[in-house]
């Protein structure tokens, strides 16, 4: 007996889960795993790819080693016809970065499914993974869902908790919720395909947006508890990431932790080898930052060759 072709997809996204992060691009690699044919791979022109500073996109050289077409319009109407021409059954999107039109979802038999890194309805918007950090949240994770013309609105197939320790990382939480969100996909894509799993419409009154994270909240402010400001640290990774002035020197923040010590907000800790900073409640103890102009380093590293009184 003859098999059947594989399902033809269309990929769209970068699979950067949060600002300033990098990925491995498992959700595209287990696609193609898996057996299915991923026609194209579409980025939103909005990912910085000309500038000299840029990090190239992870999934741009994926998807040139496993022979995908790469596309990057201005507008997702410009690129109409070629995305009916791959005759597509569906679109999978981790991380694209602007909103999809409804007459782009609709060209797809089974529509567009999104990985979303929250527990939708909660934390809708492209911030959640730095939020629930910020807010110091016992848990989060990852949904599976149908995409909609309104921004994360749509059904929900599927969902995953993921408790949370409270020392992640914006890269450590980026990269265990893309795996998860991986794995929902893989596990649930045939249901969704075949129409045997429908979607689940969402509760819109318990709907709650993230704001957009702006370049100045990376300084740090000292007048915050030393707790909130160590968690700003691990959100902020990357970008806009931590700045603080440490004597004459601003410097950013890779790392920290909270000790109990007090004293006048905004003077230096400076106890042996070790480095930090008097907040409104408690110390922002410094274990690694970058000076300007050098690479990472450690506090102790640093002292030696910035000397603070």
């Amino acid at each position: 007996m003859e098999r059947s072709a594989p399902p033809t997809l269309v990929f769209f996204g970068n699979e950067r889960l949060a600002t300033g992060v990098t990925t491995t691009v498992p959700v595209l690699r287990s696609l193609v795993a898996a057996g299915y044919h991923v026609a194209a791979v579409v980025v939103s022109q909005s990912d910085p790819a000309q500038s000299r500073k840029a990090r190239t996109l992870e999934i741009a050289t994926v998807a040139q080693q496993l022979g995908i077409p790469l596309l990057s319009p201005a507008t997702l109407t410009d690129i109409k016809e070629q995305l009916v021409a791959t005759g597509a059954v569906a679109g999978v999107l981790v991380a694209y970065g602007k909103l999809v039109p409804l007459e782009i979802i609709e060209l797809f038999p089974r529509g567009i499914i999104n990985i979303h890194p929250s527990l939708l309805p909660k934390r809708r918007g492209s911030t959640p993974i730095e939020n629930v950090i910020l807010y110091g949240e016992k848990e989060t994770g990852v949904s599976l869902m149908q995409l909609a013309e309104a921004m994360d609105a749509g059904p929900i197939y599927a969902q995953e908790v993921v408790p949370l320790e409270g020392t992640e990382t914006k890269q450590q939480l980026a990269d265990q919720l893309l795996g998860v969100g991986k794995d929902l996909l893989i596990k649930y894509l045939p249901s969704i395909l075949d129409g045997s799993l429908p979607g689940k419409p969402q509760e819109k009154v318990e709907a709650t947006y993230d704001k957009q994270i702006k370049k100045e909240v990376g300084e740090l402010d000292i007048t915050k508890p030393a707790a909130q400001l160590e968690r700003e640290v691990r959100a902020y990774a990357g970008w806009p990431r931590s700045r603080v002035k440490l004597g004459t020197t601003e410097v950013i923040v890779t790392k920290a932790h909270v000790l109990e010590q007090n004293g006048t907000p905004g003077t230096l800790w400076l106890e042996g080898k070790h480095l930090g900073v008097y907040c409104a409640e408690g110390t922002l103890a410094i274990d690694a930052l970058i000076p300007p102009g050098r690479k990472e380093m450690t506090a102790e590293a640093f002292l030696a060759g910035y000397p603070l009184t």
